[in-house]
């Protein structure tokens, strides 16, 4: 993995992690690497594309809100391509959502299968991608919030806190794998764990009274009014 970042501390810093090697400038980079992944803010793209497109590497573009099509404006020539990651790839169990505009060319396929290595790729129309971005790429933020909570109201109600934090993490995880195995079928899940009049059923009530629907549904809206920053 090679490393260019402006703060040259935090490159070192991220090589010596991966066991690479950071460099001074993102030509030199561009000059060394194979592929080129594209980590700065999206208002930089044309700055960077300046910089390194008459290089020639091979692009890949994981900035929000920047199309496939804004991205291979600036590089001309250069082969490029977009992914939108989320952070469970640090643990190669991320969502990547990959936008059919990238093509099917065998460079495009290969470039989606390195990509398959640090996760679940799922191709996405262009159109959509900002969405795909709220439901993957934001949610992890959203779904942390969801699991403090879960650990606050345990505490609150006299569970240790590493013992409510285990139990919400680990109910989490074995509630995503068994919708997995059940083909997402979310509305059998509640069922499965409701009794009619039950303590599920009064919190489930109590999450619909409190507006869960809404507040999940305002936090997409406010992801795609914000645009890329």
């Amino acid at each position: 993995m090679l490393v260019s970042d402006p703060a040259s501390d935090r490159a070192e810093a991220l090589a010596s992690e991966l066991g690479g090697e950071a460099f001074v400038g993102n030509v030199a980079l561009a000059e060394a690497a194979d592929l080129v992944v594209l980590c700065h803010k999206p208002a930089q793209l044309a700055e960077v594309a300046a910089e390194i497109a008459a290089v020639g590497t091979p692009v890949v573009s994981i900035l929000g809100s920047v199309t496939v099509a804004a991205i291979r404006e600036a590089y001309g020539k250069t082969p490029a391509f977009r992914v939108l990651p989320n952070l469970p790839v640090e643990v190669a169990r991320g969502v990547l959502c990959w936008p059919s505009s990238n093509g099917e060319s065998a460079q495009a396929t290969e470039i989606k299968q390195e990509f398959a290595r640090l996760g679940r790729v799922v191709e996405v129309d262009e159109a959509q991608m900002e969405a795909a971005m709220a439901v993957s790429s934001n949610a992890p933020a959203f779904i942390a919030l969801l699991i403090e909570s879960l650990v606050d109201a345990g505490v609150r109600h006299g569970l240790a806190a590493g013992v409510a934090h285990e139990l919400a993490v680990e109910t989490l995880a074995g509630t995503a794998a068994l919708l997995e195995r059940r083909e997402g079928d979310t509305l059998g899940v509640r069922r499965a764990v409701t009794s009619p009049g039950g303590s599920t059923a009064r919190g489930l009530a109590a999450l619909e009274r409190h507006g869960l629907r809404s507040a999940v549904d305002a936090a997409v809206e406010a992801v795609l009014e914000g645009g890329a920053k």
